[in-house]
């Protein structure tokens, strides 16, 4: 009971504090319509260089544009509602070195709220919304046997993502309470790691894939319930049932990093500054 009040009370004291940052930013709205819009531009650069290549190929690792389409959209959204949650966190470590986490410490409210609300900014809605245009249009393209099972994947794969990606940012935030100067190191994992999976697991090598599958499961955002979807072969040959287990990764990895955070921040020394 007491720590489902305390979940009640972290989420409660992050949506205030996202709230205060949302007013702020409405402000100036046309600033935020341009900023937004620059968002989306920027973001589906990507996806324009994906077009470019295969402007000169058909096929990628056997994949047409539609499915790596599917892929570079389930991973986008996944990542972008990650990063509207929790992007912020990715600057813990400037916060450590100038003094002012030890502020949020002797607050009233749960730490990782205060982190995760701090600066939250609806300028990361543009990410969302370019992946979310690019996932229909994929769905629409592929050459997709559409079955029951496989319409309610889409959405539980991409907010199972989502949640992966959060625990990867959280525990890059528990990461940098030890390391302090290690954002970079935490952006391999979330920028990198959504750039990755925006390509055919066959593109890259078996040791790769077997390490974001079983060490950093970053292949249940999308490869391995995709595969399912496309009728495509599972990376590693796993076994089908695995496709619908993007749910259970997402809560363990959640999990895992929720006991990172509370170690971390127990070890938290403070800098002096």
């Amino acid at each position: 009971m007491a720590e489902r009040s305390a979940v009640l009370e972290g989420l409660r004291a992050y949506r205030m504090i996202a709230g205060m940052w949302v007013r702020s930013g409405m402000t100036y709205r046309v600033s935020f319509v341009v900023t937004l819009f620059g968002n989306v531009v920027m973001t589906g650069l990507d996806f324009v260089g994906i077009l470019l290549m295969f402007s000169q190929v058909d096929e990628l690792a056997g994949w047409s544009l539609p499915e790596v389409a599917f892929l570079y959209a389930a991973s986008v959204t996944s990542f972008g509602l990650a990063h509207l949650a929790a992007g912020s966190m990715q600057q813990l470590g400037s916060r450590i070195r100038d003094g002012s986490f030890d502020v949020l410490l002797v607050r009233p409210v749960p730490v990782l709220a205060q982190v995760g609300g701090d600066r939250f900014s609806l300028r990361r809605l543009g990410r969302i919304a370019q992946g979310g245009a690019v996932l229909g249009w994929a769905l629409v393209a592929a050459d997709i046997d559409w079955t029951v099972p496989k319409v309610l994947l889409v959405p539980l794969m991409v907010v199972s993502g989502a949640a992966i990606f959060v625990a990867v940012f959280v525990a890059g935030a528990a990461f940098q309470i030890y390391a302090q100067d290690a954002a970079e190191v935490q952006n391999a994992f979330t920028y990198g790691g959504t750039t990755m999976l925006q390509y055919p697991p066959a593109v890259f090598g078996k040791d790769l894939v077997r390490g974001v599958t079983f060490v950093l499961p970053l292949a249940f955002v999308n490869w391995v319930p995709a595969a399912h979807v496309l009728g495509r072969p599972y990376p590693l040959a796993l076994p089908g049932w695995v496709a619908f287990a993007s749910p259970l990764v997402a809560a363990g990895c959640c999990a895992l990093a929720g006991l990172a955070w509370r170690t971390g921040l127990r070890s938290y020394r403070s800098v002096g500054s």
